[in-house]
């Protein structure tokens, strides 16, 4: 998946046409997460989401944007309605730096301030890296998560993960070279840590220290070996998503108005 992203994006920078526009822009929003804490809500927020873009439009309808994304999610068993995720008392947050180089298609010919459509539906398709640290909070304090190595594992994971960027939206120009942009997007990064979870309980024993004992089982049941059973969804990887709206403004060339 990555690397047709990037041949994506690589035909849309090879293209040398006349339209060729500058964007600039920034956006607000909120950001989610699906992973073990929230296996079956895609669209559930959990945080805010800002960020900014330049994007390079190299005609109405094919483009190109480096963007940068800075959100927040979280989840917590405390809160599920499943009675078995509450036992198991897991929860997270971590803040999300993304950057990511993004492709986008147009379905109408759209540029602003020029051509007759005022608004276009569009796709994107990228790749990009995120960086992130997953905490929880426990008798009162905020402990980063990873050194802890609450699976076992023998080595603390990444603090980035590649990530894939994909999703839709609609764009608006409501003045001039001004735009309004709605989008929904998802990101598959290459990591199953975003929240702290994916496999199964580790000896504790194997544990290095007390508070790595007490972060991996915060189970709410009677004390019991649980070592070897499930603790996540053992699915491959989390998902995070952004649903933000934005506000750009383009520069337009000489050459664009010849259509």
């Amino acid at each position: 998946m990555p690397k047709f992203a990037v041949t994506i994006l690589l035909i849309f920078i090879s293209f040398n046409l006349q339209a060729q526009t500058w964007e600039l822009g920034g956006a607000v929003g909120a950001s989610g997460y699906m992973g073990d804490l929230n296996p079956t809500n895609p669209i559930k927020p959990s945080g805010i989401a800002i960020g900014g873009y330049v994007q390079r439009n190299f005609n109405g309808y094919l483009s190109a944007k480096l963007n940068y994304t800075y959100g927040k999610i979280g989840a917590a068993d405390s809160t599920s309605s499943n009675q078995q995720f509450r036992e198991r008392n897991l929860s997270f947050q971590t803040s999300l730096n993304e950057l990511s180089l993004i492709g986008e298609f147009n379905f109408m010919n759209y540029i602003p301030d020029v051509s007759h459509n005022r608004y276009t539906p569009f796709i994107y398709l990228g790749i990009g890296i995120v960086g992130y640290n997953p905490q929880a909070v426990y008798m009162g304090q905020t402990y980063d998560l990873r050194p802890l190595l609450t699976e076992g594992e023998s080595k603390p994971y990444p603090k980035t993960a590649m990530a894939v960027p994909y999703g839709a939206g609609i764009k608006y120009n409501f003045s001039g070279k001004w735009n309004l942009v709605a989008d929904i997007g998802y990101r598959q990064p290459n990591t199953d840590y975003l929240d702290d979870v994916s496999g199964v309980y580790p000896d504790p024993a194997k544990l290095p220290s007390n508070l790595s004992r007490a972060l991996s089982d915060r189970s709410t049941t009677s004390a019991a070996d649980l070592a070897g059973s499930q603790r996540g969804d053992l699915r491959p990887h989390d998902t995070y998503m952004f649903i933000q709206f934005s506000l750009s403004y383009t520069f337009v060339t000489e050459k664009c108005y010849f259509q």
